[in-house]
């Protein structure tokens, strides 16, 4: 989730997995692949920093909790198979 602002700065949390597209023309219209529209005041640079930012932080939660169980001596391999079964 990225944070952005409305026209009215109210603040405004977008799922950027389900960006569509982005727009400027001049305002920012973020289309969601659910069809809603959103106007926001932040610029497409910053629409698409705030996204790689957002997913940097997730990648880095992940390689952290993976080294974290690897530590633990975590059997994935049986937790998969679990997983599996079900």
């Amino acid at each position: 989730m990225i944070e952005l602002h409305r026209l009215d700065n109210t603040k405004i949390l977008i799922n950027s997995d389900l960006i569509e597209c982005i727009e400027e023309i001049p305002d920012t219209i973020i289309t969601l692949i659910t069809g809603n529209k959103y106007i926001v005041k932040e610029d497409f640079k910053k629409i698409v920093k705030s996204i790689i930012d957002f997913r940097k932080k997730a990648a880095y939660i992940s390689v952290s909790r993976y080294k974290a169980l690897k530590k633990e001596n975590y059997d994935f391999k049986k937790n998969l198979k679990n997983v599996e079964k079900k």
